[in-house]
């Protein structure tokens, strides 16, 4: 076989081979997590160092494997069509085909093969690879790319300043790579994850609790009034003492009959009082009442939650549009949103039994 042919074809396995490398460094690029860059580096992997700064840079690395892309296709085509033609020229010349027809089946036979070994080799696999295993391709395949893009920026910066001058032109303003998705979007990945076991499914049951933490109301985690336990404020000690001992909640508010009313005058912190009576410091009932928080049924509560954090209140109540106390919400009714049911045998702060 011709030197020249052999030449040719060494070479159209290179640039085939190149065309790969910069189509999996796309993929992988746009694949992998910053997150797990983050935590290689910490851990001391040199190459993730290389892969986060190509990583926090797409929209200019894209352009440079686009670059790189278009330079190898472009070569492909260049040698291809000769190559084949000299390889088929023999079997032209048995068949006494005309150099015009012959021209034209080369040209046809190499843009098949080409572009067969092109997708498939070049395109098809390296994409396949990078998306399955986007962080091992990432840290092998950034070094390389972040000095590609070094070598070329001239052309990069050009290239890339002509494309948004002609956007502009059109009022379009360029945008950059950052993703941001929609909730259904993030819902839809979470569900991805789960079926890919990515996540479980307890992760997967916090994640849809918090999707629907937004539009939930007060009224919806509220204990009702009836199954509230209370204390009195005219109560004994005894009977204080043989309420706590009964349900043993950290936290009990307490109404007041003395005009014929059931309105809520605050709560109590059983810890603290039991604390002060074992230590004989026996104070009146009224001394250990806290002020309560009220917030209507209606609101969200994602903005109840952040006003008991910044107050550090661990109960509310919860009255209707005249007012009137219709139930009580706790800390713990809150979370339980998210992470489910909280039961600590050690602080029962849990109030909605009777």
């Amino acid at each position: 076989m011709d030197s020249i042919i052999i030449i040719n074809l060494i070479l159209v396995a290179i640039f085939i081979l190149l065309t790969a490398f910069f189509v999996g460094a796309e993929f992988s690029i746009l694949k992998v997590r910053m997150s797990r860059i983050d935590q290689l580096i910490a851990e001391g992997n040199k190459k993730a160092i290389t892969a986060k700064k190509v990583t926090q840079d797409l929209d200019y690395y894209l352009s440079a494997c686009q670059l790189g892309i278009t330079i190898t296709a472009l070569i492909l085509g260049a040698l291809g069509e000769p190559t084949v033609e000299k390889m088929l020229q023999p079997v032209f010349d048995q068949f006494n085909i005309p150099a015009a027809i012959a021209t034209a089946l080369s040209y046809a036979i190499a843009l098949s093969v080409v572009t067969f070994l092109h997708v498939v080799l070049g395109e098809l696999m390296p994409k396949t690879l990078a998306i399955q295993y986007a962080e091992k391709m990432t840290l092998i395949l950034a070094p390389p790319l972040y000095w590609f893009g070094k070598i070329t920026a001239p052309f990069i910066k050009v290239l890339n300043g002509s494309a948004q001058g002609l956007l502009k032109i059109f009022g379009v303003k360029p945008a950059g790579h950052d993703t941001v998705y929609s909730e259904e979007e993030l819902k839809m990945i979470v569900t991805q994850s789960y079926e890919g076991g990515e996540i479980n499914k307890t992760e997967l049951a916090y994640l849809e609790n918090i999707f629907a933490f937004d539009s939930r109301k007060l009224r919806e985690v509220m204990i009702p009034r009836s199954e509230i336990v209370t204390l009195e404020k005219n109560f004994t000690l005894e009977q204080m003492l043989a309420v706590i001992e009964e349900f043993e909640f950290t936290r009990y508010p307490v109404i007041d009959r003395s005009k014929n009313t059931s309105a809520f005058i605050g709560f109590v912190n059983s810890k603290e009082m039991l604390t002060d009576i074992a230590a004989g410091r026996i104070n009146d009932m009224t001394s250990y009442i806290r002020e309560i928080p009220r917030y209507k049924e209606t609101v969200a509560i994602k903005d109840v939650f952040l006003k008991m954090q910044q107050t550090r209140n661990h109960m509310a109540i919860v009255t209707d549009g005249k007012g009137v106390t219709i139930g009580l919400v706790t800390m713990e009714d809150i979370l339980s949103e998210i992470v489910g049911e909280i039961e600590d045998e050690d602080d029962g702060n849990i109030v909605y039994t009777n």
